[in-house]
């Protein structure tokens, strides 16, 4: 992981006269799952959307695979950009394989490339290609379509995969499972790099190799899970820790 892969330079955005992103520097090496925690209006999700140019920076530079994005074809990029979303999206008049064969036929791939790819992705996220294939969205749980959308986002064995909340509208169960997917499936694949937006902090301590806490459209640390723990750089930091410890003592009460 030493390439670096997407990097912001002194980039700022405004929505009118309100900044949201007042000067935001960072890096993020290849392969790398960094997950970005923060309230409502943090900045977290403008930042994302602005690596694959959803959302245009005012000022600065966003550098994504080693070119400057002002330079690059935004359709073409997006197309090679995985990104999952809390709705899930998924076409609800295409079936399962469908959906997930979307962006491969607009690449032209030959069909029998594409049912093979869709039979590969439906096994990676744990689906069963012959009960799932052929049934349409409305005929899944939540949780399946959002392994179908995580699926959809990997067809063409894209660099870089952004989520933006997907699992905030899921159940605890089937959250905490489909966090565990999504960390065996980076694993599995090696070199991708995730970027996963949470305001979350139990699901960004556990996701992310690196986790990224904005406040205010501004990073107030970035560093690994155990560092936060042990060295929170601001008290921002420390209270939002200081949650998961109140947390965790409160499902520790026992009855007398």
């Amino acid at each position: 992981m030493s390439e670096t892969i997407i990097e912001f330079k002194n980039v700022k955005k405004k929505y009118g006269d309100r900044t949201v992103i007042p000067d935001l520097n960072f890096s993020i090496k290849q392969g790398e799952l960094i997950t970005i925690l923060g309230s409502s209006g943090s900045g977290k999700t403008t930042t994302l959307r602005m690596v694959n140019g959803l959302i245009k920076a005012d000022e600065g530079e966003v550098i994504v695979g080693g070119q400057k994005l002002a330079e690059q074809d935004i359709v073409e990029l997006r197309r090679h950009i995985g990104y999952v979303v809390q709705q899930v999206g998924l076409f609800s008049h295409m079936t399962v394989a469908e959906n997930i064969a979307v962006v491969p036929k607009m690449l032209k791939w030959d069909q029998a490339r594409i049912e093979k790819r869709v039979n590969e992705l439906l096994n990676l996220v744990q689906l069963d290609p012959e009960k799932i294939a052929d049934r349409y969205p409305s005929q899944l749980s939540g949780g399946q379509q959002q392994r179908v959308g995580v699926a959809r986002a990997l067809a063409v064995n894209p660099p870089f995969v952004l989520f933006d909340e997907p699992f905030g509208a899921l159940d605890a169960l089937i959250r905490v499972d489909l966090q565990r997917e999504i960390k065996r499936i980076h694993e599995s694949l090696g070199n991708k790099t995730f970027l996963f937006v949470t305001h979350d902090i139990n699901e960004a301590l556990f996701l992310g190799h690196r986790v990224m806490v904005m406040k205010d459209g501004q990073i107030e640390q970035f560093d690994t899970p155990e560092n936060l723990v042990k060295n929170p750089a601001s008290k921002f930091v420390a209270d939002l820790l200081g949650t998961v410890q109140q947390n965790s003592e409160l499902w520790g009460m026992k009855d007398d």
